[in-house]
């Protein structure tokens, strides 16, 4: 009968052991979770910030563009460049695309003409000729442009 009670005994001992071992591993994978969790949120939030912040550059830069479009300070065709890349940036809806197509349509017309270092590599003839053919589109579109850059200006996006 001792036997029977030592046995029952060092069984109820081993099993309390045991539990006791699954409880802390429970616990440290629940932490770990936690902690996972924490970080994982801390990240999301970070990116939340990041992209805050970008749109917030964008929209300001939208701004300034449009401003220095306004006070000659750029060629039509650069400020609809540079704006409606930002716009692009800020993944627009389609019905401000429309808005502002102006910008768009000028860009497109204009897309074809080199700049940068190919535009250094151009002859003074063909930058002259493509300057012209700018200039012609521009005055096209000038007055809509302005219209636009004028309608943009206090918008956020």
């Amino acid at each position: 009968m001792n036997w029977l009670w030592s046995f029952l005994a060092l069984g109820a001992l081993i099993i309390l052991v045991l539990s006791t071992i699954a409880a802390r591993l429970v616990y440290k994978v629940y932490r770990q979770q936690k902690e996972r969790e924490a970080k994982l949120q801390a990240l999301d939030d970070a990116n939340q910030k990041a992209q805050r912040e970008q749109r917030e550059w964008l929209n300001k830069s939208i701004q300034i563009l449009a401003q220095a479009l306004h006070n000659d300070e750029l060629t039509l065709t650069e400020a609809c460049i540079r704006i409606t890349g930002c716009l692009d940036s800020l993944n627009v809806q389609v019905a401000v695309k429309e808005e502002f197509s102006a910008l768009y349509q000028l860009r497109e017309k204009t897309a074809h003409i080199p700049y940068l270092e190919a535009w250094k590599q151009l002859s003074k003839a063909e930058q002259n000729q493509f300057d012209i053919e700018r200039l012609r589109h521009e005055s096209t579109f000038n007055d809509f442009v302005m219209d636009a850059a004028k309608r943009i200006q206090g918008r956020t996006f």
